[in-house]
């Protein structure tokens, strides 16, 4: 059973006093944030910023607000680990292309929807009973949209071109 990172009847030092080699005091400020049984998450937060700045930083906030900041701090040093020019802002930026990628994409299927529709509305109501709409249909799929790009043209709307992350897949909350 654990309390503030350590075991209960022990004197177990958090990650930060073993990393640091020091004697993890009772009043320790990395204790409640850094168990003992997670070194790793202290490792990346003191590799970037350094246990006095760290220190500094959870001194001078209110506790009710520590453990947020922790949080974040593990975020970004995580991230600048495994990007050390961008840290986070790199991961974002590339998660922001990738909604703008696919707000494009389906702004191009809607349109191709709305294409579709419009013809097969207009062949069935000029020649009505002369084509089904299976018909309307492959015509349309056929036949290069009004709506899209010369270079969207070739595309079917369901194909999905995804940015390639391989650093994304692992979480950047933990080691």
């Amino acid at each position: 059973m654990k309390e503030n990172g350590r075991k209960h009847g022990a004197l177990s030092p958090c990650a930060a006093c073993k990393l640091l080699r020091r004697r993890c005091a009772p009043d320790c400020v990395f204790a409640p944030y850094f168990p003992a049984d997670e070194p790793q998450k202290f490792a990346s937060v003191h590799k970037v910023f350094g246990a006095s700045n760290v220190n500094k930083m959870l001194q001078e906030l209110p506790e009710h607000q520590r453990r947020d900041a922790v949080s974040s701090m593990v975020y970004e040093a995580n991230a600048r680990v495994r990007d050390p020019v961008y840290g986070c802002v790199g991961a974002i930026s590339s998660l922001q292309r990738q909604i703008d990628s696919l707000q494009n994409q389906l702004a191009l299927a809607q349109a191709e929807v709305v294409h579709m529709r419009m013809r097969q509305f207009g062949s069935t109501s000029s020649n009505p009973g002369t084509n089904s709409a299976d018909e309307n249909v492959a015509s349309v799929a056929d036949a290069p949209s009004k709506f899209m790009p010369s270079h969207h043209q070739s595309k079917s709307f369901f194909c999905v071109d995804m940015v390639d992350q391989p650093n994304m897949a692992e979480s950047l909350w933990s080691y």
